[in-house]
């Protein structure tokens, strides 16, 4: 009996470890928003303010932009066209959004100008939809994921596309363009305007994990969208969200500057703070755990209280 409650005690400590290990590695979501202030590619199917509501894993997102999201008009077009719809697609990657951060308030926001910068875009458009709910696998970067998918979906008609992206972006393929600063993707956007063409010209651009060159996020955000307008080309934009790519794929820029500054490394780790979001969670971790010793403490109780053997009676004393 001692043995089965010990069995018992032990089973349901490690149930629950499993659960947390379970919780905390789950991949978190990030959202997605799509948008055009042009008609001309949805005039046939209009599109405003759709939201998609399902969990889609970072590999499917690709293909539910060119299908839901109307781009394989844009990317996979195979034959000529007397008139392309739309010149460019722009896919805009950063690094700080997360599906909770739509939620709350944008003061919790790092970034509120890119929050606002967003839910204009949404609304203003002629065409918009989001996806709210994209979980990142950590296999490899957003965007490396997404020009696969466009690849993979689009087949040969991809090739002819001219395809360019910051050098920001962990991508490999030498046939892509790298653009190395803003007058560089001035210049291709610049360049893409009014041209006859079998598909549109795609831009990935990719936020640096610092803010240098661009600025902000919401920043860089803001100006690319500015020299879209100024140029007069017709344009669809993807906004995607990747905030661990700086982490699980750091540049040589990141390792060189993390080498540099190793020697101020117990400085930066004195100066970390936990926000209201960490406290919250910090707390919680700290109940789920307390509540787990004690009721590790009951159930190894009642079985000891189960596991004591009384005699049902007692023999009457004899006498001498």
């Amino acid at each position: 009996m001692k043995m089965n409650c010990f069995t018992a005690s032990m089973g349901l400590l490690l149930l629950v470890a499993n659960l947390l290990i379970l919780g905390t590695a789950s991949p978190e979501t990030v959202p997605a928003f799509m948008w055009s202030p042009h008609e001309d590619l949805y005039s046939n199917n209009k599109i405003k303010e759709v939201v998609n509501y399902q969990t889609l894993a970072q590999e499917d997102l690709a293909n539910s932009v060119l299908s839901e999201g109307g781009w394989s008009n844009l990317l996979c077009t195979e034959e000529e066209l007397h008139q392309q719809p739309l010149d460019l697609a722009v896919v805009f990657v950063g690094r700080e959004l997360r599906t909770s951060d739509l939620s709350r308030n944008n003061h919790h926001v790092q970034d509120s100008a890119l929050v606002d910068l967003l839910k204009a875009s949404f609304t203003g458009s002629s065409y918009s939809m989001s996806f709210p709910y994209v979980a990142t696998s950590g296999v490899q970067t957003m965007e490396s994921s997404l020009i696969a998918g466009f690849s993979k979906t689009c087949g040969y008609g991809h090739e002819k596309n001219r395809v360019a992206f910051t050098e920001s972006c962990s991508v490999k393929g030498i046939e892509y363009r790298k653009l190395s600063d803003l007058q560089s993707v001035h210049d291709f956007v610049s360049s893409s305007v009014g041209k006859s063409k079998v598909a549109a010209d795609l831009l990935v651009f990719c936020h640096p994990d610092s803010e240098k060159p661009y600025g902000s996020e919401g920043e860089a955000l803001t100006e690319l969208i500015r020299s879209l307008e100024q140029s007069g080309v017709k344009y669809a934009a993807l906004y995607i969200s990747d905030p661990f790519r700086s982490i699980q794929y750091p540049s040589q820029r990141d390792v060189d500057r993390f080498l540099a500054e190793s020697s101020n490394a117990s400085s930066t780790a004195n100066s970390t703070t936990c926000d209201e979001v960490c406290q919250i969670k910090s707390s919680l971790l700290e109940a789920l755990l307390v509540a787990v010793v004690l009721l590790i403490i009951l159930i190894s109780g009642l079985c000891c209280m189960m596991g004591i053997d009384s005699p049902t009676r007692f023999e009457t004393p004899q006498d001498t």
